[in-house]
């Protein structure tokens, strides 16, 4: 399916962090943009500044893969139609909005437990910046922009 781009962040928001509230998804939303303004590194080479890019960049999204973990994951952007809230924080994000919580942040997850790992992703070109609800936030390290 072709989704505008609005739409594909509005799916993303629902499936990545639709039980999160208005903070929740606020931060994801945050994290997605930060990926396509960053100024160096991955992102920037791989998304060239573009949303869909960006969100279709392969394992980035559990939401955007039809896999995960090796089975059939049923909680995808397109199993997961947004209702008028995701739309509402995707324009929010879209007009060049970012939550301070997560401003320099370039990655987030959910760990499935209380405590957040020190580093993400497993090379080191993340450090913990915050936690918000059940997504654990992280800020690039230099090793980021090596990359």
């Amino acid at each position: 399916m072709a989704y505008s781009e609005r739409e594909l962040l509005a799916r993303l928001i629902k499936c990545e962090a639709g039980g999160e509230g208005d903070t929740g998804m606020k931060a994801v939303a945050s994290v997605v943009m930060n990926r396509v303004h960053v100024a160096d590194g991955e992102y920037l080479r791989t998304g060239q500044g573009d949303l869909r890019r960006i969100i279709e960049q392969p394992y980035q999204f559990t939401c955007m893969m039809p896999e995960a973990y090796g089975e059939f994951n049923p909680q995808t952007v397109w199993s997961c139609p947004p209702e008028q809230i995701h739309y509402d924080i995707a324009d929010w994000a879209l007009s060049g909005n970012v939550l301070p919580a997560v401003a320099p942040c370039l990655w987030y997850y959910n760990p499935f437990s209380s405590t957040c790992e020190s580093t993400f992703p497993r090379n080191g070109s993340g450090s913990l910046y915050n936690r918000i609800n059940e997504h654990c936030f992280y800020q690039p390290t230099s090793l980021y922009y090596q990359t």
